[in-house]
């Protein structure tokens, strides 16, 4: 236990010494200098062996891409302005005016607006900020939703989703203090309309907060959304939507409607109410970050709610935002992404990433047909398939899950096709599924 004696000793003997240079015994928590320096060596040598090997990341929704030469000159232009050599802060709602001077609202503004664009908002209908990461986005959607929901109603809502559904989702629900009802998936793994319908019947007295999943974590099943908004009508909801991987890469393709927040053959009928698009996934932004989009009029609705329940006086607004204090280098740095040229390069990599899971899909269902290999839709990226050994499991850092597939539990392992998982790197995995094959023989 430590004693005001023994503190007082600490500051007394104790500091002195170690200002003279000495390192007395009670003082051993202190690090040694030179074995830290050692250690940290060692650290940057394994971390140059890992930069060698990240193109063999095939696991997990990650593009390991390096940005562009144009993306780091963008960073310098913010660095030799200040941006992010001492505290800018984005304070509160990035379309009003902020008490903190040094902020870089005007980026993040023009990133959502663009952005918003892209996934069909209405113009001068549009709100958003860039967050600290896709969990931080679905936590803002779900929030804002039970908020909204409570207020039109005076009742908490359930929260509405499927186990396929990303693991935040759950955590989040937690955090909220909402009761789940866990709605029944598809074949396919994307959430039941039907099983959804009977589940509002059920729970007929109270609203719902529907979180739906564009491109699950696991199998890469798309829920669909406009039959789930059918579902929902006549029953006070909210509708947030989790696209955290398709969303950086649908726009670019035929099927951008399954993003789109108006309908495309009713540019009048909403298909959902909030986003969360994850900007470390697709797009290769080098630190987690996440876009959160909704319409002025939702956010509107919200604000007024939010406002109740504290005092803005402090920075002169009312926030929006659940965190106060916000990252002001991240949307200044992500802003690079919306700009054309950048936008071009992600549909560049947008049609090659889906050949190469096209081209995975075909080898392995030529070649390795026990492994039951599964591409759920042609709009996904990712491919499931029975478990390799653990060599290939580590070499290529593969996600794994026990899954109950026609009442069989088995291990599986996915490989989530990202720009940077190349034929050259497909090849390999392959050639190495190969041997592992003959090896099990």
């Amino acid at each position: 236990m430590l004693t005001r004696r023994r503190f007082l000793s600490y500051s007394s003997a104790g500091i002195l010494a170690v200002t003279a240079g000495c390192r007395p015994a009670n003082l051993n928590w202190l690090p040694n200098q030179e074995e830290t320096s050692s250690n940290l060596n060692l650290s940057l040598a394994d971390k140059a062996k890992l930069a060698k090997l990240k193109n063999l990341l095939l696991g997990y929704p990650v593009n390991m891409n390096t940005p562009s030469e144009d993306f780091f000159a963008w960073r310098q232009q913010l660095f030799d302005v200040g941006v992010g050599t001492f505290a800018y802060n984005n304070v509160g709602n990035p379309f009003k005016d902020s008490a903190i001077p040094f902020n870089t609202h005007d980026f993040e503004r023009e990133l959502i607006l663009r952005f918003g664009k892209l996934y069909g908002f209405p113009p001068g209908n549009t709100w958003g900020f860039l967050s600290n990461s896709g969990t931080d986005s679905n936590m803002h959607g779900m929030y804002m939703g039970r908020t909204i929901l409570k207020g039109r109603t005076g009742v908490f809502p359930k929260a509405y989703f499927t186990k396929e559904a990303h693991y935040s989702i759950q955590i989040l629900r937690d955090l909220l203090g909402l009761e789940t009802v866990f709605v029944e998936t598809l074949p396919d793994g994307g959430m039941d309309p039907n099983d959804l319908r009977q589940k509002l019947a059920e729970n007929p007295s109270q609203p719902a907060l529907v979180i739906a999943t564009i491109g699950t974590t696991f199998k890469g099943a798309i829920d669909q959304v406009d039959l789930i908004q059918e579902t929902l009508k006549g029953h006070p909801s909210y509708l947030h939507l989790d696209a955290a991987l398709f969303g950086g890469y649908l726009p670019h393709t035929s099927h951008a409607s399954e993003v789109s927040y108006q309908s495309k053959s009713n540019p009048a009928a909403v298909r959902y109410d909030s986003i969360a698009v994850s900007c470390h996934k697709f797009f290769g932004f080098p630190s987690p970050a996440g876009l959160f989009i909704t319409t002025r009029s939702y956010f509107d609705e919200f604000n007024e709610l939010f406002s109740q329940i504290h005092n803005p006086e402090y920075i002169h607004h009312v926030p929006g935002t659940i965190t106060c204090s916000r990252d002001a280098v991240k949307p200044a740095e992500f802003y690079f992404f919306s700009t054309p040229s950048a936008m071009n390069k992600l549909a560049e990599d947008t049609q090659s990433m889906m050949q190469n899971a096209v081209y995975l899909m075909e080898q392995m269902q030529a070649h390795f047909p026990h492994l039951q290999p599964t591409r759920v839709n042609n709009l996904s990226n990712t491919i499931f398939f029975r478990k390799p050994s653990d060599r290939i499991v580590k070499k290529y850092s593969l996600a794994t899950m026990l899954l109950e597939i026609n009442h069989v539990k088995q291990d599986y392992a996915h490989v989530v096709v990202m720009p940077h998982a190349n034929r050259k790197v497909l090849t390999e995995f392959l050639t190495d599924l190969d041997k592992d094959s003959v090896t099990s023989l």
